[in-house]
């Protein structure tokens, strides 16, 4: 079959510019396809314009206190509309590197509409028919909205239009204790807006509940009201929203964030048509991110299975590895990684303690440090938190960590995890005095220590000490 192209990547997201930016630089032929903005959800409404409100919500949480480390600040005054102008500038500036003109000069021809696959090579895109032996899905996700009684009624925020508030919210109710709700319900309250989390179950879920803690008392601390239970109806108009919980209580604020999940895209794209299986919340794909029909693959969000802006990098870079170079490529989630960027921070690498419990019960040990015993903690007055490293042996199966940038203590952990490097190693590793990361070291130094100054070394220690008495 004489084909039009080498390749058709259909999104601009994280996944689909790795894999094409990937395959044009192999020297394919590609096209990508993307209606709506270059970069996805991270780059216009996720990641970056999240994260760039984190940091102005720091600048004045810091200013708020009233004396610290010996130093007195004046109180913050908040001009919301400077904090949207960072919020812009940020997406402003990076935005290039996801943009149209930076792929079309790696090789790519870049079509800016819908696709719509109509069989295993072929897919129509702006009145064109364009054909690949390989089609890649990569159309990502969009925020849930609940089945709740007059949520439709009433003006509600996502993170798809939150970062366009011209206005800042007096009294901002959130309905959802995960990654997006802890993030933003703490930016918006040290920013100076009332803040309320409505949440069912425990917050952030998937991460170790002690880390969960420390955020959850520091937020309260800052002000933060957090509400248990399920919202059953939504009321009221803009600027006077209510929501009624399944414990009868009326939670009253001027405007509301759903943030209780995502959904993958994939209605409108022909796959229901051309018999790609579908799971429950995303396209169903094997270990190669391949679909039932074996020459197209999903990755990012729109398939079942993590949903991070790393993994749709990593995702995106297999693929391309394999389609040029036509050798299989597998994930590998023993050492995923993820982080939730309140203060302090959640890391988690792995299993978290009760994960690892469940699959391997007994075997498993687990050692911890608080970061009151890490000279740089306490040196910059950053105490709170501590990290756990779950250990099967000397075998690291997982990390959990809290504490002023976590994340940024997650690599020499995926390199443990992966079989890259041992416990021993980290824990007899010359590290910058006086880090952070000494903390890495001290917990693997902890797996070894009872077998470094156990009864058999403390023996032979002592005949040492004592043939140098005798000679």
């Amino acid at each position: 079959m004489d084909y039009s192209h080498d390749v058709i990547v259909i999104g601009g997201g994280a996944a689909g510019l790795t894999a094409a930016g990937g395959c044009a630089l192999f020297g394919l032929s590609v096209a990508l396809i993307e209606k709506g903005a270059m970069g996805g959800e991270c780059l216009n409404n996720g990641c970056v314009p999240s994260k760039a409100i984190i940091s102005s919500a720091r600048r004045a949480a810091e200013a708020r206190e009233e004396k610290r480390l010996g130093v007195q600040l004046d109180a913050p005054r908040v001009d919301w509309m400077g904090v949207h102008q960072h919020i812009h500038d940020a997406i402003a500036a990076i935005a290039p590197h996801d943009s149209q003109e930076r792929f079309e000069g790696m090789g790519c021809e870049v079509l800016r509409d819908h696709a719509v696959i109509r069989d295993r090579h072929t897919v129509e895109v702006v009145g064109r028919t364009l054909t690949a032996p390989r089609i890649v899905i990569a159309t990502g996700s969009e925020p849930f909205i609940p089945p709740i009684a007059g949520v439709g009624d009433v003006p509600y925020l996502t993170n798809e239009n939150l970062f366009e508030l011209t206005e800042q919210p007096a009294h901002l109710l959130i309905m959802g204790g995960g990654v997006i709700g802890m993030e933003m319900g703490q930016s918006f309250r040290r920013l100076g807006s009332e803040v309320t989390i409505l949440n069912p179950g425990p917050l952030m879920g998937r991460d170790d509940p002690e880390s969960v803690a420390v955020v959850r008392a520091q937020m309260e601390r800052e002000g933060v009201r957090f509400v248990t239970g399920k919202a059953a109806k939504a009321g009221g108009s803009a600027g006077a929203i209510t929501l009624e919980t399944d414990g009868g209580e009326t939670l009253a604020g001027s405007h509301l964030l759903l943030a209780v999940g995502r959904k993958a895209r994939v209605s409108g794209y022909g796959l229901e048509e051309l018999g790609v299986e579908l799971g429950r919340n995303g396209i169903k794909v094997d270990a190669r991110r391949r679909t039932s029909l074996k020459n197209i693959y999903a990755i990012g969000d729109c398939r079942e299975g993590p949903r991070l802006t790393h993994v749709s990098g990593y995702e995106g870079s297999n693929v391309a590895l394999e389609i040029a170079t036509g050798l299989p490529t597998k994930v590998d989630w023993r050492a995923l990684p993820w982080c939730t960027y309140t203060s302090p921070e959640v890391a988690q690498i792995g299993m978290t303690e009760a994960e690892a419990r469940d699959a391997h019960g007994h075997a498993i040990t687990v050692v911890r440090e608080d970061f009151d015993h890490n000279d740089r903690a306490v040196a910059e007055g950053e105490v709170a938190g501590h990290m756990k490293l779950v250990l099967k042996g000397k075998k690291v199966l997982g990390a959990s960590v809290v504490g002023h940038n976590a994340g940024d203590l997650l690599l020499p952990l995926t390199q443990a995890i992966t079989g890259k490097a041992s416990t021993f190693a980290l824990g007899s590793a010359v590290i910058a005095y006086p880090t952070r990361s000494e903390i890495t070291k001290a917990l693997a130094f902890k797996a070894w220590e009872p077998t470094v100054f156990g009864s058999l070394p403390k023996k032979y220690a002592r005949f040492v000490a004592k043939m140098r008495r005798l000679f």
